[in-house]
């Protein structure tokens, strides 16, 4: 099986990330739950995990890092802990439904309304008709990093400039980006970074979180359990805590932690390096086939994701044809972005996305350029 699906899941995980889940799931207690050794293990990694996810996103440092399941949680977490009745919130048609779908259901619920900011059919953003977009009520921007679809990368230093000069709060989805796309909190002025820890931090699914700049107060999405302060009535309010309740997915964590580690040691300019290579590689030879169409790309760069299409068949019907005649895993459909769709014009064929790991090969690579060459000549 070759494996081409790294943006919806890493599958290929450094081994050191297997090995210490593997040792936590044999030792760690809960967090904060005990002063034994157990107890204490666990809430020792799990502080680690933070301060090292703060050094790589630039940070304001470990207790400002709260933990999540995933980014989509992280993004909920996020958006209902910074609306207020009357605000005005400013995306773009580029975001995931897990940005989408939240800032809906409050619009829908008459709580703030939602500015959508279109992207080009060439993936891009138009940064002047971004800032046209905001009003006197604009509080909110929650921007994805990179397009899930097409990888277009987009300025979130330039959007943060934006809207601070509105007076807005800016939130940044880093699910494609976090660990292979360098994120500097502090020089790029963003407020709130939501990541998830099972695409390019190389952790475990069910592992994500945010990380909040000094300053900015999301209030709690959920309260209960957090192991300290148990007389108050309320939830603690200090983070991170005030963001966390429950029992934590240490044994996740400890994985998390592995992969940001391994990051470091092997370092993001080479890690995206590697993946934007295949990527290109690919993408060169796609645009050379005839009836194949290749989606996006253009503005401040992109991940190592190639979107396209062969001529007018369905999406699934070659994302099937890879899979059961070439052994070649990858994504089709509509990829939970509906809007960057429409923006592409794809939104009834879908689309095919290969998406590429510094874990792929070369030879990978030149198997589903000749596997794609004989799909074409098959549909066009």
């Amino acid at each position: 099986m070759i494996y081409f699906d790294n943006a919806a899941t890493t599958r290929t995980k450094p081994p050191e990330v297997v090995q210490a889940v593997t040792r936590a799931m044999g030792s760690f207690g809960g967090v904060g739950r005990g002063v034994h050794e157990a107890s204490l293990d666990a809430g020792m990694t799990v502080f680690e995990a933070r301060q090292k996810l703060s050094d790589l996103f630039g940070g304001p440092g470990a207790k400002r890092v709260a933990f999540t399941s995933n980014a989509t949680e992280a993004l909920n977490v996020a958006i209902c802990g910074l609306v207020r009745s009357g605000d005005c919130a400013i995306t773009t048609a580029a975001s995931h439904n897990s940005v989408l779908r939240p800032l809906f259901r409050a619009e829908d619920a008459g709580m703030i309304s939602v500015d959508i900011v279109p992207i080009k059919p060439d993936g891009s953003l138009d940064y002047d008709e971004f800032e046209t977009a905001f009003g006197p009520k604009t509080r909110l921007v929650v921007v994805t990093h990179a397009s899930n679809l097409t990888g277009n990368v987009y300025d979130i230093a330039k959007m943060a400039q934006i809207a601070h000069a509105h007076g807005a709060v800016m939130v940044v989805d880093a699910a494609q980006t976090a660990g292979v796309v360098p994120i500097d909190m502090g020089t790029q002025d963003v407020d709130v970074v939501c990541f998830t820890g099972h695409k390019s931090l190389y952790g475990p699914q069910g592992t994500g979180g945010l990380i909040v700049a000094e300053g900015t107060e999301v209030e709690p999405f959920k309260v209960g359990g957090s192991g300290t302060h148990s007389y108050d009535r309320s939830h603690p309010s200090f983070m991170p805590e005030r963001l966390e309740a429950g029992t934590l997915n240490a044994h996740g964590i400890a994985g998390l932690l592995a992969g940001v580690e391994y990051i470091e040691r092997i370092g993001i300019d080479a890690i995206r390096e590697t993946a934007q290579g295949l990527a290109s590689k690919f993408e060169n030879a796609m645009r050379n086939l005839p009836g194949v169409r290749v989606y996006g790309g253009a503005g401040t760069g992109r991940t190592a994701i190639v979107a396209l299409n062969v001529a007018d068949a369905d999406s699934a019907l070659v994302a099937d044809m890879l899979n059961v005649d070439f052994g070649i895993c990858t994504r089709a459909g509509a990829h939970c972005a509906p809007l960057m769709h429409e923006a592409l014009g794809t939104s009834r064929q879908g689309a095919v996305r290969f998406s590429f790991s510094h874990f792929n090969t070369e030879d990978e690579v030149e198997a589903a350029i000749s596997a794609m060459s004989e799909i074409a000549v098959y549909l066009v």
